[in-house]
């Protein structure tokens, strides 16, 4: 596990690094309500008063900030997120980063940043005396490039043969990664054609947040520089894996394990089992933000390592919530993985519905059901129903039907991101909705 430590954490620290390595253009980075990535670059000749008191820019345009008559917004540069970007301009001279927090023009915490959203349900876990760790693996295609699904490579889970086209690719991302303070625990390929996985070192989740938006950009980057394109879309291919975000995440007290204890069952304590239990309560609540797009519910089907039950259990990779055994009865590495979420979502507002969700769990004294050791894909309805296994939505649609009436996700996300978020997914489902798919004129035009 890895702690944020400040990376000398004041102004002049980054004032002075930038003019040591010349860097002539600082990207203020931020992210929309459905986790795009935005920036504005200023010169080196703003950067101590972007500093100081923030840069203004019109949120109007950004979805989920602000209507036009409302549009001012500032970004607040957060100086431990300060570092150079791996590609440059030329030889001499450099670009550097730095991730913003949003606030008013009266100097308040915009209540639609997703940014915001994560630190103050954080806030809420350190009032109840918690760290939230996190530690997600993303997983993800190269493909030839962004107008079809043509493969790289004919690979399969942790090949190292020929056949594994994007080795060197995904070496020289993980160099730009670690060059960018990110630490890298491992990479390899995964289970389909042509898919990946670079895994970061566990962490806590808003640092971890941001390395998730700086992870898949620069995946991207290092793909577009190879001639190839890397793409995040849950379900790509039809047939095959699709690419899910597993979410490994404990509670911390200190330096102290709050999930862990010796005796219990995967030793895990009854903090851990009402975490596990809030999760499976929420999780159908709160999927339209782990899983927000329409291709989301392509993957979430049986098969194909994606859960699709409300169950949980040690080495059973068909569950939503997995306790892994990497380290049995070690207090440090006792955690639990949910396996829905997919990378295409927003991190912030997924750590946040997650964390909220067990916190709920621990709060309202939950126990989980009994674990399924058994491989749940397989059992016939009869068999799920006599052991209360729930499901996750199938569909986009359904999920906003359960997220719209949560109170725990409206709780999470506030208001604002709430009413925004879910506008923003039943345009989306209206959209796909009203389409002639190609499948449908496979099906039905030879016939009708």
């Amino acid at each position: 596990m890895v702690k944020k430590e400040s990376i000398a954490g004041s102004k002049e620290y980054v004032l002075k690094t930038a003019k040591e390595q010349n860097v002539k253009f600082v990207e203020l980075w931020f992210t929309d309500i459905v986790g795009m990535l935005k920036s504005f670059a200023i010169p080196f000749s703003e950067l101590e008063r972007a500093l100081e008191e923030g840069f203004g820019f019109d949120g109007s345009s950004v979805q989920g900030f602000a209507r036009i008559d409302e549009s001012d917004m500032v970004a607040m540069p957060d100086v431990d997120t300060f570092q150079l970007l791996p590609w440059r301009p030329n030889a001499d001279t450099a670009i550097a980063r730095i991730i913003c927090d949003i606030y008013t023009p009266e100097g308040k915490p915009f209540a639609g940043d997703p940014r915001g959203v994560l630190k103050r349900n954080l806030k809420r876990a350190a009032d109840m005396g918690f760290t939230y760790y996190v530690g997600p693996e993303l997983e993800y295609f190269y493909f030839k490039d962004e107008k079809g699904t043509v493969m790289l490579d004919e690979g399969g889970y942790f090949d190292m043969t020929l056949r594994d086209a994007a080795t060197e690719l995904r070496n020289e991302t993980v160099a730009a990664l670690e060059g960018m303070g990110i630490a890298i625990d491992k990479s390899h390929h995964e289970v389909a054609t042509s898919q990946h996985e670079i895994d970061m070192v566990y962490t806590d989740a808003l640092t971890m947040a941001d390395n998730v938006m700086t992870y898949r950009l620069v995946v991207k980057e290092y793909a577009m520089k190879h001639g190839v394109y890397a793409t995040f879309m849950p379900k790509p291919v039809f047939g095959i894996n699709g690419s899910g975000m597993h979410v490994h995440q404990s509670l911390f007290k200190g330096s102290r394990n709050a999930f862990f204890d010796k005796n219990g069952l995967y030793y895990l304590s009854k903090i851990g089992r009402g975490y596990v239990a809030g999760l499976l309560k929420y999780a159908p609540e709160f999927t339209t933000v782990t899983n927000q797009w329409v291709n989301s519910y392509k993957r979430l089907v049986p098969g194909y390592e994606a859960p699709v039950y409300l169950s949980w259990a040690r080495r059973n990779r068909s569950d939503l919530i997995r306790v892994p055994e990497y380290k049995p009865g070690k207090e440090e590495a006792t955690r639990i993985e949910l396996r829905s979420p997919d990378p295409a979502c927003n991190p912030y507002l997924a750590f946040s519905v997650m964390l909220a969700a067990g916190l709920a769990g621990i709060e309202e004294g939950l126990e989980p059901p009994d674990p399924v050791e058994q491989n749940v894909y397989e059992m016939g309805d009869e068999e799920r129903k006599e052991l209360n296994i729930g499901t996750l939505p199938a569909s986009l649609l359904e999920a906003i039907c359960l997220t719209e009436k949560s109170e725990l996700v409206k709780k999470a996300l506030g208001a604002h991101v709430f009413n925004a978020f879910i506008e923003n997914k039943k345009i989306e489902w209206d959209r796909y909705r009203i389409q002639v798919t190609e499948y449908e004129l496979k099906r039905y035009l030879p016939i009708l």
